[in-house]
């Protein structure tokens, strides 16, 4: 019988230098005994994560398969309220009506809560918004799964329950994340959802020891692309390590169609053997990638429409293998 949490955990926080350590945070443990997962929980307070980019719920700080690592802290900064202070296999919602929101009026990020528009500039993912409503959440768990809602009404005609469910396959090396939004509000809800798969296998540098794969033939324009990583067929190939502050992106790589059978992609660690394959049961509206030194992130796209009254469910797997060493 799953059971709710109750987040009493005592903070520990030196208040003059302002460092935290990992037992500070509200967190949850999750193991099918073949793959173990450690989790933050959301807190308006004590949480790791207090952005308005990124869903709070699901943040993963480590994850292990047949001592593999896949998530870590790729980045050199922290703290709370940055953008992107996060990890796992995390989501964003694109925000809500946020170029017909005129300044000082509120906007909604579906899994973030109501935020506050400061001007006419467009959004900005890395601006940190003003929370003027965090909704109500909840967290519900067992041994191999934390079930996150986070339910929200606001006077801009929108409101949902949003359910996140991180469950680790019985028998398998297998993760699910199985989402479901349902409209309470008046407006139809419009807008798409990404994963940015912040892998980091083994903790191997990005360069020729990390490999991307995807089940077409894909064409890649943008940042590093033609030098620092090529396309070879399927694949996604780095001819050398990312030097400090180095990144490479594309806006939407090509060669995608509307099946679902195309969100199938493949990171794996070259020199470890280690890798996961992702799939959903959607299709990918579009495709960023990016990559810094210490990750490298496909960030597939989904499309949601979601009409007053109504419900939408989608599911997204994460396969672990290994294979043997080259």
């Amino acid at each position: 019988m799953m059971k709710k949490i109750f987040l009493s955990i005592g903070l520990i926080i030196s208040l003059c230098s302002g460092v935290f350590t990992a037992t500070d945070f509200p967190e949850a443990d999750i193991t099918n005994g073949i793959v173990k997962a450690k989790l933050y929980l959301p807190d308006v307070n004590k949480g790791y994560y207090q952005g308005t980019r990124f869903d709070w719920s699901g943040v993963m700080p480590s994850l292990e398969y047949q001592g593999h690592t896949y998530f870590g802290k790729w980045f050199d900064k922290y703290d709370p309220k940055i953008h992107d202070a996060i990890s796992g296999p995390v989501e964003e919602f694109v925000a809500l009506d946020y170029a017909d929101t005129k300044a000082g009026s509120d906007f909604v990020k579906i899994g973030v809560g109501v935020l506050k528009k400061p001007d006419d500039k467009p959004y900005s993912f890395a601006t940190n918004y003003e929370v003027v409503d965090h909704g109500k959440r909840s967290v519900k768990r067992k041994n191999d799964i934390v079930e996150f809602t986070h339910e929200l009404s606001d006077k801009t005609g929108y409101g949902y329950v949003y359910t996140k469910i991180v469950k680790l396959v019985k028998g398998k090396p297998e993760l699910v994340l199985e989402h479901s939004l349902k409209n309470t509000g008046k407006k139809t809800i419009s807008t798409s959802v990404y994963d940015h798969n912040f892998f980091m296998i083994d903790n191997e540098p990005t360069g020729p020891g990390i490999k991307i794969t995807f089940p077409f033939d894909v064409v890649a324009e943008g940042k590093g692309f033609g030098t620092i990583a090529n396309v070879e067929g399927k694949s996604i190939i780095y001819t050398r390590p990312l030097a400090n502050k180095e990144n490479v992106f594309s806006a939407g790589l090509k060669g995608l169609t509307s099946s679902p059978k195309d969100y199938d992609l493949k990171i794996e660690n070259v020199k470890t053997g280690a890798g996961v394959k992702i799939t959903s049961d959607q299709p990918i509206e579009k495709l960023v990638y990016w990559s810094c030194p210490t990750t490298a992130c496909p960030e597939p796209y989904i499309q949601l429409n979601v009409g007053p009254g109504k419900e939408v469910k989608w599911k997204i797997n994460y396969e672990f293998f290994t294979t043997a060493k080259n």
